[in-house]
């Protein structure tokens, strides 16, 4: 079984992605790799799409949220497919800008923006600008009244909802660098701050809870808290709220052992919630915005490393090295986080090792994984870490001076570059 549904075994005995020979792939783009199914990227997308169509008539827009994997063609793709972006920086914004991407469907956040990033965001019409802080309303509604424009605001609230636990801890997300609290009616202070500021426009109020979620209940618990503040303000200050942005944090699987929920389900139970808060409080149903990422991204990226040598410790551990680890993928140095893996080339044979996968790095906690199951593996092997199309070359570095991988897509059978492999004189390009 793999991990994602794209993944399969040829007559060669070679893994393959979106039906390509990833042995082969190596061969032509040479190691590190990250290689993207273009395909299971669009039907991820699309999914989410169809479930806003359905669940909420239409009445809502898919931003992709691409800080899990940011480049030019993304864009391209996301704004073929009818899908907004979310983004989070000038460098984000560039490269939508760059794509040609609807500017119109782009929600910009950040806990501390800059005037150049608001400057630039209000010059080229971003749709939603989702303000974080009072500092940055204020800075906001300078900029817009310089520039002689409205700028269309949401805020980013702090639902008070602990996503990670059983018990859903009502002021435990109160500590966090993101949004207003409602607790300390510093949110409520905002919105009424907000309309009476004469170069912004109170759209909506937005939340995230968390990330690589599985469970249902935390999402419809906070669509039930921000349709409850959309009746408060509603009441206490006469003003529509008609835009709800519940954020994303879909779960997807990284091993066997997680078990995400059909995001369709999702949609459905929290369309539910949303319906039936506007009948109880009275408000009209408003405009749904979702920023799913990892669960678009995450499941159609794999990458391909070749195996350096192995180094047996008895009694302790054996260590499978690569040519690439923590620079291109931080998260096990990072959060521990766990992955799958493969040895493409013996794809079709039984994992019957016990290994640490180990990135080259000058680093102990260089690792990609440990007490990972895997073929038997052997210098030249090619390495497949599954499921790393979300947040690997968006964080990956230079540390060391190491370039970054090529990121190649699959489709229909073919491959295409489309982030170049970084060279030595990439590396040194801003040196004086």
């Amino acid at each position: 079984m793999f991990v994602s549904e794209n993944l399969g075994v040829n007559e060669k005995g070679h893994l393959t992605a979106g039906g390509v020979d990833t042995v082969e792939l190596a061969q032509q783009y040479g190691t590190p790799l990250y290689v993207m199914d273009e395909n299971l990227l669009v039907k991820n997308a699309q999914r989410y799409k169809n479930s806003i169509d359905k669940f909420y008539g239409g009445n809502g827009m898919v931003c992709y949220a691409s800080k899990v994997f940011c480049c030019k063609e993304v864009c391209r793709i996301m704004n073929n497919e009818g899908i907004g972006l979310d983004v989070v920086s000038i460098g984000e914004l560039y490269t939508a800008f760059k794509a040609g991407a609807d500017f119109e469907k782009i929600c910009f956040h950040g806990n501390n923006k800059t005037d150049e990033e608001l400057e630039f965001a209000v010059d080229n019409k971003v749709g939603r600008i989702i303000v974080d802080n009072m500092f940055e309303l204020e800075r906001l509604d300078r900029i817009a009244g310089e520039k002689g424009v409205k700028a269309n605001i949401m805020f980013r609230i702090k639902p008070g909802i602990d996503a990670h636990t059983h018990d859903f801890v009502k002021t435990g997300q109160i500590d966090s660098k993101f949004g207003f609290a409602l607790e300390t009616g510093e949110a409520m202070e905002a919105v009424k701050k907000a309309i009476a500021c004469p170069n912004v426009n109170l759209k909506g109020i937005h939340c995230h809870i968390g990330s690589q979620i599985f469970a249902i209940d935390p999402f419809v618990e906070a669509a039930q808290v921000m349709m409850k503040f959309i009746a408060d303000i509603k009441e206490q200050c006469d003003w529509e709220i008609t835009e709800l942005n519940l954020g994303g944090g879909f779960g997807i699987m990284y091993t066997e052992k997680d078990d995400p929920v059909p995001y369709e389900d999702y949609m459905e139970k929290v369309s539910a919630a949303v319906k039936e808060s506007c009948e109880k409080l009275n408000v009209k149903l408003p405009f749904i915005l979702i920023e799913p990422g990892r669960s678009i991204a995450g499941p159609a990226g794999i990458t391909l490393y070749t195996c350096g040598g192995v180094k047996h410790i008895p009694n302790i551990r054996t260590y499978v090295s690569i040519d690439g680890g923590m620079t291109d993928n931080p998260r096990y140095a990072l959060y521990q986080s766990e992955y799958d893996a493969v040895v493409a080339n013996k794809a079709d044979k039984p994992k019957d090792t016990t290994v640490t996968i180990a990135g080259k790095c000058c680093e102990s906690g260089d690792l990609i994984g440990e007490g990972m199951a895997l073929q038997s593996a052997e210098p030249g092997d090619i390495i497949a870490v599954c499921a790393t199309g979300a947040y690997n070359y968006s964080m990956s570095s230079n540390y060391n001076r190491i370039p970054k991988p090529a990121v190649i897509f699959v489709k229909d059978g073919q491959s295409r570059v489309v982030i170049k492999r970084e060279t030595l004189d990439d590396i040194i390009r801003n040196d004086i």
